[in-house]
């Protein structure tokens, strides 16, 4: 077992990750949030496997758990979910140190740690993701929140887990299209900060693939520890964390513009990530050779790099200018400079924008 301690002026909390860690959830939140109710918000996809797991373990140590399930759909990470979420916890009168503990992938952790965020003013969060998407991005830092029909995520908090446990076993029941869209942020980290992380993932990219148990604990430590260091350089998102949302601006507009049933996630950071390499390109920001490397990689594990049904330029453009990183009136862009080095750039020209998401059709 690995563990990543992350560490704020006020708060720390360890990252747990290895091989069957569910059996032992029950302990680890007994030691982080010692009470004896819980709630226990659960992918319904998973109810009877990962989430049966996660409640034997919590009863296992002395918990009684409320459980609570959730579907994991983008248009089910709303407001009128967390409402439904509330209820099971108010109506067995849940207090302010009952953890709530999230199982499944980053829909249901974002949801879930909103609901953790607002129950009471906030209780405390466990995170245990069973996505390679969750375990790497969305579990680690406190962002939590929801959805609007306006955009993703702009309805939110931050809030810190006290723990996160990540049983990298659950990655081999996982589908291998979700698996896949994991890989987007794992390459995004090395783009933004790590280009021997990027060169280990295309090395080892089909023992990856393989779901070889060595590989994955790897990967996933690799990647947490970086997201962990962002997130202890800029806790509120002021200055270096936002370099987090390399391809996410041009993702989330992808998402809100196809109403977030075509695209996962990370095959929108995908497409996104593209987008904005060619834009640094286009700009002069960066070399050629960068867009290409990346595109190289991202088709190699699986991930798209074109789309030729998105939405109209125009209407892309619209949503972009909606986005909660809108600053001034203008869209904030995370751009890369080289391999491993990205910078914020705020006066980008629409139409070199509008010309990345046109190449995107090609």
């Amino acid at each position: 077992m690995a563990t990543v301690d992350l560490v704020l002026p006020h708060h720390r909390y360890p990252i747990q990750i290895g091989p069957g860690l569910l059996a032992d959830l029950g302990k680890m939140v007994r030691e982080a949030a010692p009470h004896n109710r819980a709630t226990l918000i659960i992918d319904d996809k998973i109810t009877e496997t990962h989430g049966a797991a996660a409640r034997s373990s919590l009863e296992s140590a002395g918990f009684d758990p409320v459980a609570a399930t959730m579907h994991a759909g983008e248009d089910h990470k709303t407001l009128a979910t967390v409402e439904k979420l509330y209820h099971p916890m108010l109506d067995a009168r849940l207090e302010r140190k009952s953890p709530v503990v999230a199982v499944g992938g980053g829909i249901v952790g974002d949801t879930g740690g909103f609901v953790a965020a607002s129950y009471l003013r906030g209780v405390p969060f466990v995170q245990c993701p069973t996505t390679l998407l969750a375990m790497v991005d969305a579990s680690v830092g406190g962002k939590v929140g929801v959805n609007m029909p306006q955009g993703k995520n702009l309805i939110g908090a931050f809030h810190q887990p006290v723990l996160v446990v990540i049983d990298t076993d659950t990655l081999k029941t996982l589908p291998k299209r979700d698996f896949i869209c994991g890989l987007a942020e794992c390459i995004k980290h090395g783009v933004i900060r790590d280009p021997d992380l990027f060169d280990w993932i295309d090395q080892n990219a089909d023992a990856i693939l393989g779901l070889d148990s060595s590989a994955l604990v790897e990967l996933v430590e690799r990647n947490v520890r970086i997201k962990a260091a962002v997130v202890m350089e800029d806790e509120k998102e002021a200055g270096v964390r936002a370099h987090l949302n390399f391809g996410h601006t041009f993702a989330h507009a992808i998402e809100a513009g196809t109403e977030y049933g075509k695209y996962l996630h990370g095959e929108a950071v995908s497409l996104g990530m593209v987008a904005a390499a060619r834009l640094a390109t286009d700009t002069g920001r960066c070399d050629a050779a960068v867009a290409d490397k990346l595109t190289v990689l991202l088709s190699k594990v699986g991930l798209p790099t074109t789309a030729k049904d998105l939405p109209a330029t125009s209407k892309l453009m619209d949503i972009m200018l909606s986005d909660k990183k809108v600053a001034d009136g203008k869209v904030r862009l995370v751009l890369p400079d080289k391999l491993g080095a990205v910078s914020i750039v705020s006066d980008t020209p629409n139409d070199r924008v509008a010309s990345a998401w046109d190449s995107l059709r090609s």
